[in-house]
């Protein structure tokens, strides 16, 4: 069962920004790693060759999934209207702390630890549909957590 991938239009960039670095430079270190290895004669007994027979099997498993990625994806735009949904940036409040805000994206894009939480997240699935002033209740790995929603952008 395959689901949507979402990315904003940044999460594309990098991806693309990534992907031109791994298929130009990267191919072109590792092609020359290789030649250099094989320069050097018995490949069994080879421990550089091995190694960047490695780094090439990982290399081109990375492009592979790059490409799967933007070819699937679901591009969001900024969000527009008054519910929360991929793309938002959500302002809530829990009871006694700070309002905080996070941006929510789709699960390739997130970094919790920089405000980015993903749809699929618990507090990211709970805000989805909701509107500004709905109190959400989310199931996290902490318990359950109860805010308000105070501004979507």
């Amino acid at each position: 069962m395959s689901h949507q991938t979402y990315l904003t239009a940044e999460g594309e960039q990098k991806l693309k920004n990534e992907l031109a670095e791994l298929k130009g430079p990267r191919r072109e270190d590792l092609a020359q790693r290789l030649r250099s290895a094989i320069q050097m004669g018995d490949l069994s007994e080879n421990a550089d060759y091995h190694k960047a027979k490695e780094d090439q099997a990982f290399l081109e498993g990375r492009i592979q999934e790059i490409e799967a990625v933007l070819r699937n994806a679901v591009i969001i735009e900024k969000s527009q209207g008054d519910f929360v949904s991929v793309g938002s940036h959500v302002t809530i409040q829990e009871a006694d702390f700070d309002p905080e805000t996070f941006y929510v994206v789709g699960a390739k894009e997130a970094d919790p630890r920089n405000g980015k939480i993903s749809n699929e997240s618990p507090i990211g699935s709970a805000l989805l549909n909701h509107k500004v002033g709905d109190v959400v209740e989310a199931d996290t790995p902490g318990g359950k957590i109860r805010f308000k929603i105070l501004k979507i952008e």
